[in-house]
């Protein structure tokens, strides 16, 4: 915030606002939204340039000012200042303290430094990457490897469970060596739509468009599209698979495979970013890296407990 700012009291004309909007408004941030203040300098009022433009001279401040007041504490946080100015569509904030003592402004380009900041937050978070306050040429090689390694190291590990639960399926393979072939579409499909979810959910988190106390609703939403999607993609890759391989069982294992799996990423990619939202975390940690490992986890164990069941292997 800036404390140059232009403040009025509230038995001055229109006339002598003017003056002394004149004589100190150089020096000010801006002087398009005027503040009036009582003896003791607490917020009683807000009056804009257009206000007294279109006043008569001798009319009195308390006349036209706006008591209505749209402001925000000095211990709030910046990101919520930011989108004050959205939800209201304002270019200049009021800053009071505990007793509503007007101690400064917050002007709109702030506002966008901090959103942009926030944003690009979020974007390396999304990304798995350790965010940093330097651009990207101003990061060096070392550091942007540091940001990037620890993320890359756990989800590394985190695969490790997946190779593991391929290796107790060996038996699978051997009698069916064609399975292998569709593990990366499985895990691509289902890390796919869990980034599609979780993208959508954090960016209706951050719009304030979702609350944490809808997660049924958002939920049996994403449940139905994931059906719907789930569907489709499965008789899609049903048909490519009796026409290429003339295998019915392996098309139906495929396929429930690949509704299982839209439905459980979809779920997973609503579920965390509003649980991380809940815990008062990030929900931008719980996004694409962390929502696909986990998926592909799942989609690899639910593929081979289908085709055991339904090819009899």
């Amino acid at each position: 915030m800036t404390n140059e700012f232009v403040d009025l009291k509230e038995n001055m004309t229109v006339e002598q606002a003017f003056q002394k909007i004149k004589k100190i408004g150089i020096d000010k941030e801006t002087i398009y939204t005027c503040y009036v203040l009582n003896m003791s300098r607490k917020l009683i009022g807000v009056v804009t340039a257009k206000d007294l433009l279109l006043a008569d001279r001798d009319k009195l401040i308390k006349d036209i000012m706006d008591t209505n007041i749209i402001s925000v504490n000095t211990l709030e946080d910046k990101e919520i200042v930011a989108k004050t100015f959205d939800k209201y569509d304002i270019i200049v904030l009021p800053v009071v303290d505990m007793e509503n003592r007007l101690v400064g402004i917050v002007t709109i380009d702030d506002a966008i430094d901090v959103i942009q900041d926030e944003n690009t937050e979020d974007f390396e978070k999304m990304a798995a990457i350790t965010p940093t306050d330097d651009s990207y040429f101003k990061t060096s090689v070392f550091g942007h490897a540091k940001h990037r390694i620890i993320w890359l190291l756990l989800l590394m590990l985190s695969s490790m469970i997946t190779g593991g639960i391929i290796t107790n399926y060996e038996n699978a393979f051997a009698a069916v060596p064609l399975l292998v072939s569709f593990i990366p579409m499985l895990m691509d499909t289902g890390g796919n739509c869990g980034s599609q979810s979780s993208t959508l959910i954090i960016r209706g988190l951050a719009m304030e468009e979702i609350k944490t106390k809808d997660v049924f609703k958002a939920l049996w939403k994403e449940i139905r599209v994931a059906v719907f999607v789930g569907i489709i993609l499965a008789i899609i890759n049903a048909i490519r698979i009796i026409i290429q391989y003339n295998d019915i069982n392996l098309a139906i294992t495929v396929g429930i495979t690949l509704i299982a799996t839209v439905m459980l990423a979809k779920s997973l990619g609503c579920i965390l970013p509003m649980l991380a939202k809940k815990l008062k975390l990030d929900p931008a940690i719980m996004a694409a890296p962390l929502i696909t490992t986990i998926v592909d986890t799942c989609s690899v164990l639910i593929f081979f407990n289908i085709a055991v069941m339904v090819m009899n292997i």
